[in-house]
């Protein structure tokens, strides 16, 4: 056990204490922040470049009336259409748009003609399209003489309350299944990214101490099982410890960033692209009740969960990778062939956790969330959902029975193939390990 302790310290130290660590661990929360930052920037970007478009209204239904849509400016001359075109070649007019008349009031579908010989830019057209829209609309009404109030009544907004089906049963609102599946996403991508990471870390490390021959001088004095479990454990604490900074980093980095830039979400939207503004005082209460269900969450049960989940996800797949690399040595190439068996488990898992996220409760969320090999990451994605307790038991269960199983069955692979040199390694090679006595 001491030893055991020895190789855990060392796989922790020489990786905490490395300069790279450092920086990566706290610049990576700055570095995503500012990354967002830039984007909503960019979202919000307006072109300060004016579009003046002229107007052929055929049957006159805009009245002469329509609204200039930020640098896009519109106007009626009284010019023929031919005349209109001359003006845009000389760069008078950026276009001209021709209105035809409605071949039938109750058509809903209108095809309007624009000339320009240059091309028309998503934001642009997305205004014309949205105040043409209108003012053809406020022309049927009038042509079908109805009431503009009545219309306007008809238009009807639909929520859905979810209410227990007994009085004193919990009420479970649409704002609570939006948080639980973002919670649910966000732990599904920290589980993918730390199998991969970490795991791919651990054989990267294996393949190194092999190659360098320094393996050979490590196994003298320690089993080769116990110099596995030192790394896998010693590069898991690393990887706890990343996490742990970047839990404590991220909000105090966000909070100091709204305060600096008073960045905020709107300013990921899309300009003209028809994205409604939502009044301030809603977004106030939104945010309210956001926090009020965050408070409400059973965090004591979800987090321990995802920290078991996370570390028996941890040990099965990173024993795997550990036995991959010491079954190989310098050889890319052939560590890519063996770690695909091991790959492909974790990509299918995290796709069937995206769709997990939007139907918790179907059958492809509930077994695969139970299979071993799926849970660590598809489990943690449904906790927020209020998933039965014996499917947590049954899935955990299974779980670390197979962990236990692979990390024993990586163990004779690794004490094989770690002081193997000079020989191509394939998979039913791998498996004759297994079996191996000695």
């Amino acid at each position: 056990m001491n030893k055991l302790w020895l190789i855990i310290k060392r796989e922790y130290l020489s990786r905490v204490q490395k300069k790279s660590f450092i920086l990566t661990t706290l610049l990576t929360p700055l570095a995503f922040l500012v990354f967002f930052i830039f984007v909503g920037f960019i979202m919000s970007y307006e072109s300060d470049e004016a579009n003046k478009i002229a107007i052929v209204d055929q049957d006159n239904m805009l009245k002469k009336a329509i609204k200039d849509d930020g640098n896009t400016f519109f106007s009626f001359p009284n010019a023929p259409l031919d005349t209109l075109k001359a003006q845009v070649a000389r760069g008078e007019y950026n276009g001209v748009l021709v209105i035809p008349p409605l071949s039938d009031i109750q058509t809903k579908d209108h095809k309007l003609f624009y000339y320009s010989d240059d091309q028309l830019s998503l934001d642009v057209e997305n205004a014309i399209e949205s105040a043409v829209s209108s003012r053809i609309r406020d022309h049927k009404i009038a042509t079908m003489n109805l009431d503009p109030q009545v219309v306007e009544s008809l238009k009807t907004s639909v929520e859905i309350d979810p209410e227990p089906i007994e009085e004193d049963g919990e009420d479970i609102s649409s704002m609570r299944t939006a948080i639980g599946a973002g919670l649910g996403f966000i732990m599904g991508i920290m589980m993918y990214m730390g199998v991969f990471i970490y795991g791919m870390m651990i054989m990267r490390s294996v393949m190194e101490e092999k190659t360098n021959r320094i393996v050979e001088v490590m196994i003298s004095s320690i089993k080769p099982f116990q110099l596995m479990m030192g790394k896998i454990i010693g590069v898991g604490a690393v990887g706890m410890t990343q996490f742990l900074v970047w839990i404590i980093l991220i909000p105090m980095v966000s909070v100091l960033v709204n305060l600096v830039f008073g960045f905020e979400p709107q300013q990921m939207q899309s300009p003209g692209m028809g994205a409604p503004q939502m009044d301030p005082d809603d977004m106030q209460g939104m945010v309210m009740m956001a926090m009020q269900e965050l408070g409400s969450i059973d965090w004591w049960v979800i987090v321990p969960l995802f920290l078991l989940f996370f570390i028996c996800g941890y040990f099965l797949y990173a024993s795997l990778f550990a036995a991959v690399g010491s079954a190989v040595g310098d050889d890319i190439g052939e560590s890519q062939s063996l770690t695909l068996p091991i790959s492909i488990p974790v990509l299918i898992a995290f796709y069937i956790m995206m769709v997990s996220v939007r139907t918790p409760h179907s059958t492809l969320a509930v077994w695969a969330s139970i299979f071993p090999l799926f849970s660590p990451i598809v489990m943690p994605a449904r906790l927020a959902f209020d998933v039965p307790w014996w499917q947590i038991a049954l899935s955990l269960v299974l779980l670390i029975g197979t962990v236990i199983f692979f990390v024993w069955l990586s163990g004779r692979i690794y004490r094989i193939g770690i002081l193997m040199y000079g020989k191509k390694v394939t998979l039913k090679e791998l498996g004759k390990w297994m079996f191996y006595k000695g």
